[in-house]
């Protein structure tokens, strides 16, 4: 699969879930973010989540662009590490949380991309 079918095949199903569509934002952050460069994909968001603005939406998915420099020398050593590449994301301002994420991201996985739901791994964090 393509990187465009992929990339719409990702907005469209959170759009169908009342995901608003957000552009990407630039590359070069407000200078209040603190950042040189828009290095993930909820940069943009930063302003919602610490409770400084109101956001304009309840739901969002974004393909932002990003530029990554903490791990430049390892970029070219492998195919994990990248410097300029898009983040794919769905995000809830307070409206829906973990529960409702996962079973998206299983059915984005197995019906919108077609991967066998026994060829998926699965792993936990655990901070206890």
């Amino acid at each position: 699969m393509e990187g465009n079918r992929i990339r719409e095949l990702f907005l469209s199903f959170f759009e169908e879930r009342e995901h608003v569509r957000v552009r990407s934002s630039s590359l070069i952050p407000p200078p209040e973010s603190g950042l040189l460069l828009t290095n993930a994909g909820m940069n943009q968001f930063i302003p919602y989540f610490l409770g400084q603005s109101v956001p304009p939406y309840r739901r969002a998915t974004t393909a932002q662009k990003v530029m990554r420099t903490n791990d430049i020398e390892n970029v070219g050593q492998d195919a994990r590490h990248l410097t300029f590449f898009e983040m794919l994301g769905n995000f809830s301002f307070a409206d829906y949380f973990k529960v409702d994420a996962i079973r998206w991201a299983h059915e984005l996985m197995t019906e919108g991309y077609g991967i066998e739901h026994d060829r998926l791994w699965v792993t936990v964090f655990d901070v206890y």
